[in-house]
């Protein structure tokens, strides 16, 4: 997996590349642990993600909860093979999907 910052004042885009998985999602935990101070505008851009699991999904949850108190958070480009794990868990209910 592969991230792309993108910071704009208070905005902040992430570009998630390849798979959110058990390996990977501890990277990005450790991202948003810093990369959120401040933020108040938090976009996932998911074109180029091909795969999420329950391990990228507990991520988006935590960041989603952490929003909730600084601002706003949502996801971009949402492929339909992503889309489907989204719905299946229900969390298109708990996310802002774009």
């Amino acid at each position: 997996m592969e991230i792309q910052k993108e910071q704009n004042g208070n905005a902040l885009t992430l570009k998630i590349v390849g798979r959110l998985d058990a390996g990977s999602a501890p990277e990005l935990s450790k991202e948003l642990t810093t990369a959120l101070d401040g933020v108040t505008d938090l976009t996932f851009d998911f074109a180029e993600l091909k795969y999420i699991a329950s391990a990228g999904l507990r991520v988006l949850l935590v960041a989603q909860k952490r929003m909730k108190k600084q601002g706003a958070m949502k996801l971009i480009n949402v492929s339909e093979a992503v889309m489907e794990v989204l719905d299946m868990t229900g969390f298109s209910n708990l996310l802002t999907v774009a």
